[in-house]
């Protein structure tokens, strides 16, 4: 069973499964979330330029994107008017979204990457996966970021490619841009990420794609893979005190006490969805996906 989020409704029958790489979780269907609040505005930040053209934007991804999905949607709604589907399912990795998986997929046939490039036409697919680690998901076969690291490191970089090379076709003469979101520092294996985000690089450097380095909007500056719970405020923050309430003066949680993946400040469930309140690791998040799309777009 499966579906999509269309500016932040979800159609009938979608299924986001488990958490990110987390083999305890108990893939059930999500019903839909409650809109994060949007955050108000201040007369202190400057509109950006919306494009000529109002692009078309595909986001795909595991857990992560499942509870940044609906912020993004209003973020790229706003800033750059933008056409907006995302079809996140939560425990997924690259080789669940390439076509001729089958059964060995956790996201079935039509919610595939090159099955909406073809149906959608987007002009951006945006594409935010942490890497899971832990052969969560059967296509993987069983290839973790352990012991056989290499191994894992040689798959996750074939299936870029391949995923990659299967948005170019359905594309045709279309073909959308992707944009490979750099992922945050991993609190359990913190070389994977650097490495995993290299692989990121390399792929849209080969194709002329775009990296959003979101990452390193949630990484302390001067330390891009080193873990932190907490962060000092940015200016819109401060602006905002609902995305400054970290212990201290003028701090921000970026992760729960209990969860050191996730960025949504609500306890994680085992029914997926989008985060139901205000995080600023989620916002952070999307506000640098937002800008690498909005300057491509207004540049096309």
């Amino acid at each position: 069973m499966g579906g999509r989020w269309v500016a932040g409704v979800l159609l009938a029958g979608a299924v986001l499964l488990g958490a990110c790489g987390d083999p305890a979780s108990v893939p059930q269907a999500a019903p839909p979330a409650p809109s994060v609040p949007d955050a108000p505005s201040t007369t202190r930040e400057r509109a950006p330029r919306v494009p000529v053209k109002a692009p078309a934007v595909l986001y795909l991804g595991d857990s992560l994107a499942t509870e940044n999905h609906e912020v993004l949607g209003r973020e790229l709604r706003r800033d750059v008017r933008a056409k907006y589907t995302s079809a996140p399912y939560s425990g997924t990795t690259l080789c669940d979204y390439l076509e001729g998986t089958g059964e060995r997929s956790l996201v079935p046939d039509a919610d595939k990457a090159a099955a909406l490039v073809r149906s959608l036409r987007p002009d951006f697919v945006v594409l935010q996966f942490w890497g899971n680690a832990w052969g969560y998901t059967p296509c993987m076969d069983g290839l973790t970021y352990g012991a056989a690291r290499s191994g894992y490191l040689e798959r996750y970089a074939a299936d870029a490619r391949r995923l990659a090379e299967q948005i170019d076709a359905a594309g045709r003469d279309r073909r959308p841009r992707i944009v490979w979101v750099l992922q945050g520092p991993d609190p359990i294996t913190p070389d994977r990420v650097r490495r995993v985000n290299a692989v990121y690089e390399e792929r849209a450097a080969a194709t002329g794609d775009l990296v959003a380095d979101a990452g390193r909007a949630v990484s302390a500056p001067g330390a891009r893979y080193s873990w932190t719970q907490y962060l000092p405020c940015t200016a819109y923050e401060r602006a905002h005190p609902d995305y400054c309430t970290g212990p201290g003066a003028d701090r921000t949680a970026l992760h729960r006490d209990d969860d050191h993946l996730h960025f949504c400040l609500a306890p994680t469930t085992s029914t997926p969805k989008p985060c139901p309140v205000r995080s600023p690791g989620v916002l952070r998040i999307a506000r640098e996906i937002t800008r690498v799309v909005g300057e491509a777009a207004r540049s096309r």
